[in-house]
Formats: structure tokens, sequence, C-alpha cells
């Protein structure tokens, strides 16, 4: 991946993008899913920067669907473990009503919803993209995303 097929910002800046990108669903979802969601978010924007680790759920590595796992329990809320029970026990949200802490699911070689990320707001993302990486904020805007976008999908608590 290029330099600029990512997008790394602050975590201060990203945090009031998000704050400023949830005000205005605040009288569309309950409270109580909203903050889930956004702790959720915030959770995985702490870890920025922790190593790539297969089967990884922990700040000492991750994997994709450990990095969404782990921001869910970190915020209260047990989720299953693996992409595809994540992706089987979510539903469908049209990429329009996007929220952060939304899940995103994309194919990667070949294989059909295996990655996922956490949705930020403003086109961005963080996840745990592939061995030798770190987990970090990408985006939307991005072709090679544009192209491997799936679906997006929501957990109902």
């Amino acid at each position: 991946m290029r330099a600029h097929d990512t997008t790394t910002i602050g975590c201060g800046i990203l945090a009031t993008l998000l704050l400023a990108s949830c005000a205005s669903h605040l009288s569309q979802p309950p409270l109580d899913d909203l903050s889930i969601n956004l702790r959720a978010a915030r959770y995985a924007l702490q870890v920025v920067g922790a190593p790539y680790r297969y089967g990884g759920n922990t700040p000492r590595g991750f994997d994709c669907s450990g990095l969404v796992q782990y921001s869910y329990a970190r915020a209260g809320v047990a989720i299953p473990r693996t992409t595809r029970e994540q992706r089987r026990r979510s539903h469908a949200v049209n990429r329009k009503h996007l929220r952060p802490g939304d899940l995103l699911f994309f194919d990667q070689l070949g294989k059909r919803g295996s990655h996922v990320g956490l949705y930020l707001g403003d086109q961005r993302f963080v996840h745990a993209p592939a061995s030798g990486k770190a987990v970090h904020v990408s985006t939307l805007a991005n072709p090679y995303w544009q192209r491997h976008l799936l679906e997006s999908r929501r957990f109902d608590f």
C-alpha cells in the first residue's frame, strides 16, 4: 500500500471529528446504542499503532476481527470473535446512514467479507490491516477500499 493510501490523524483531531460526526445523529438512534458504538470507536482509536497479529485481540497485537471484538468489549458489550460471526450477528446499514462504530466489511484476497474495520465518521475507519502492519486509520475515499467494500453493518444491542 502506498503512503497516501492511509491517513494518519492525531487522536485529538479524530476524536473531535467523531463527536462532530455523531452530533447530527443524536436524534436518530437510541442513546444507549450510540454511546456503545461511539465508545467502541474511541477504544479502537486508542490502540492505533498496535501491531497486527493473526488471532490477536489484545493491544499486544490484533487481527481485524480481534480489534472489533476488543473495542466492543471495552465498551461493555460481548460480540462474536470472528469476522464471519460478526457479519452474521449484525444487520445491513445503508452507507448513507453510517455512524461511528458501525462495521465495514471488505472482500480481500478473493474472500467475501474477509476483512472488517470500525467506521469513525467522515469517510474514515480504523482497522488492523495485515501482517507486518499496525492498527491504523484509513479512508473510504481511497480507491482500493472503495473497490473492496462489501457492505456496512451494525449490531443491535
